[in-house]
């Protein structure tokens, strides 16, 4: 098993990726943890973990997460990005990319993968349900972890504060039953609490 030190990982990834596309890695990161990151064009995220999971010298064929990072404090555009851990058993080193994705509704999709990983498409979906993020070409992209009626995307910064209205469902009666009148918080206090 051959372990790649992290700046040849990273310049082995860029040289598998430059095959693709020239502009395909916008930048290239290597932390002062040896966490290497690669900043991808959207448009080649697809053809991108295909040719890395592909690649012998690499084998990056173990895909640990999706999720999703939203800059919107920061004032930065575009405001998300889409990040996928990659992992490869074989040559124990790992892989982190960063893909780019605008707010506006034309901009605030990508391309899914989960015909290359079938364990992407609930990571895919939390994504879609979490951050609005859509993932073209996914078999299923619905909500995965909030009610279908809900409003909005819980981890977007500009989502409030406080939550959205709150409302219960009711086996007996309507499937939507709304928030009481007389609903009062609860606070739960242990011992030792002050």
């Amino acid at each position: 098993m051959a372990t790649l030190a992290n700046e040849n990982l990273a310049e082995a990834a860029v040289q598998v990726l430059n095959q693709i596309a020239p502009d395909c890695v916008a930048e290239r990161i290597v932390a002062p943890s040896g966490e290497v990151t690669l900043l991808i064009d959207k448009r080649y995220i697809h053809d991108a973990v295909k040719a890395l999971r592909d690649d012998a010298g690499l084998s990056l064929t173990m895909l640990s997460d999706v999720t999703a990072v939203d800059y919107l404090e920061l004032g930065r555009e575009p405001r998300f990005d889409v990040v996928y851990h990659l992992g490869s058993l074989e040559h124990a080193h790992r892989l982190r990319l960063r893909v780019p994705v605008g707010e506006d509704e034309e901009e605030c999709r990508i391309d899914s993968i989960t015909d290359l990983w079938k364990g992407a498409d609930f990571m895919e979906r939390e994504v879609y349900d979490m951050f609005g993020i859509r993932f073209d070409g996914h078999p299923n992209l619905q909500r995965i972890l909030m009610p279908d009626n809900w409003e909005g995307h819980p981890l977007r910064k500009d989502f409030p504060l406080g939550g959205a209205t709150s409302f219960y469902y009711k086996q007996d009666s309507d499937e939507y039953a709304g928030e009481p009148a007389d609903l009062v918080p609860r606070i739960r206090v242990q011992d030792g609490d002050v």
